[in-house]
């Protein structure tokens, strides 16, 4: 692994296949159940049911994924490989998934959703492992991160305002439009990264191990299930909110189109902000950076319920929303960079590089996440009797808001809690590359 910092151009090279790959997040997430259920006139419950389906087989594949990568040894390093075969399989996936034939059933959706979400995942595993592994500095680590998950930003951006600018407004035109631009511009990004940026096989001090050893070596490190958990609930903190704003904006606000303006500026807050957490993380570390915007955000939750009814409601729901908005750029920046510096532990103590296995389980943590937010707050809102049609009583609203605001902000402050005496710091993590080398 090169200790010496990276030039800016390699750095943005390896950053740019970021942004088109959060582009396909919004027709994947949001765009493909109508899309299916509606032009293409399959049953919602069938399409849930294959679509399920398809997840579940993620427990295997990404750790699988993950391994392989860290045993591959070849001439072209040990990412590279999995990447350049993982982009056309996926971008297959994508050009079924959103351009079926007619007729096209069931079988063709867990066909072609397998292919892209499978792709995707052999895709951006390796590439996230790669870009830990590209430097030894703790500080350089960070500049890395911040450079992906800033074009990450950007992308989640652009595939919202890019149908609006063009005026596509059906769910098909955006999914037709999104995917194709995923596919044009990761395709010269992902090969151009490829080409120019190292991919350097690490010096093996041990024999590999096997999938079961190293998975208990893994849930064996300290540091990496303090991270781990603390990833989790800030990721269910991040989707309880993402899960019920439309809802917010509709039954309480009463704006619905506000959404998507107070949305652009939310994103839009994030990716400003990373240029300040990156200062911030070289001057204070990385695990104090993140838990202080862990909190931040928190407190800003806090203050949604008190703005709600006062005029203006809609300008201060803003002003929260640059704050909560700035802490998701550290969401995004800080923990894959801490990650980084966690695999160094287990490094050390087993004389592997075996970041892709980590990046795997930490994938895993933050889609059960994911999964588990809407999965506790619609039941739940099921059971008070709300309704999204509107009629709702103070005691169901109250619910709603809870669950909005007040779970996350706890949440929030939990998740910092426990990254705040996080063991590595630069400090730590030096005597980790000294041990090391010291290793090979």
């Amino acid at each position: 692994m090169p200790r010496h910092h990276l030039r800016l151009s390699t750095k943005l090279i390896y950053a740019a296949p970021a942004l088109p790959l959060a582009m396909l997040g919004l027709p994947l997430l949001v765009i493909l159940p109508d899309f299916w259920a509606g032009p293409m006139h399959m049953n919602l419950v069938t399409v849930g049911f294959v679509l399920t389906a398809v997840r579940i087989f993620d427990v295997i594949v990404d750790p699988t994924i993950g391994r392989l990568s860290d045993l591959s040894h070849s001439r072209f390093g040990r990412r590279k490989p999995f990447m350049a075969v993982a982009m056309p399989v996926a971008a297959i996936g994508a050009i079924g998934l959103f351009f079926p034939p007619h007729g096209a059933g069931a079988v063709w959706l867990f066909i072609f959703y397998a292919l892209v979400t499978w792709g995707w995942t052999a895709l951006s595993l390796p590439y996230w492992a790669w870009g830990a592994e590209l430097s030894d500095d703790y500080t350089e680590r960070q500049r890395i991160t911040s450079l992906r998950e800033g074009g990450t930003m950007i992308g989640i951006l652009i595939s919202a305002i890019a149908p609006v600018a063009l005026g596509i407004t059906s769910h098909v035109g955006q999914a037709h439009l999104l995917s194709l631009l995923t596919i044009g511009l990761a395709t010269p990004f992902v090969f151009l990264a490829l080409l120019r940026v190292k991919d350097n096989l690490p010096v093996r001090t041990a024999r590999p191990a096997g999938l079961k050893a190293t998975l208990k070596l893994v849930t064996a490190n300290r540091p990496f299930r303090r991270l781990i958990l603390a990833w989790a609930v800030n990721g269910l903190a991040n989707g309880l909110p993402a899960a019920l704003i439309l809802i917010v904006f509709d039954q309480i606000l009463h704006a619905p189109k506000a959404s998507g303006p107070l949305l652009l500026v939310y994103f839009a807050a994030g990716v400003l902000s990373v240029p300040l957490w990156l200062k911030t993380t070289a001057r204070i570390g990385k695990h104090l950076t993140w838990a202080g915007a862990m909190a931040m955000s928190g407190i800003a939750f806090a203050f949604v319920p008190a703005i709600l009814h006062v005029p203006h409601a809609l300008i201060l729901f803003g002003i929260i929303s640059v704050f909560t908005g700035a802490g998701l750029g550290a969401d995004f920046t800080i923990p894959p960079a801490i990650q980084a510096d966690v695999v160094d532990v287990d490094e050390a103590a087993s004389g592997e590089q075996r970041a892709g296995i980590y990046f795997a389980a930490a994938t895993m943590a933050q889609k059960a996440g994911n999964a588990l937010a809407p999965g506790l707050a619609f039941p739940i809102l099921g059971l008070v009797g709300f309704s999204t049609h509107g009629g709702n009583d103070l005691t169901q609203n109250a619910v709603l808001m809870v669950l909005y605001c007040g779970i996350p902000a706890s949440l929030k402050l939990v998740a910092a809690a426990i990254m705040w005496r996080f063991p590595i710091d630069r400090a730590a993590q030096q005597e980790l590359r000294a041990a090391i080398a010291a290793q090979a």
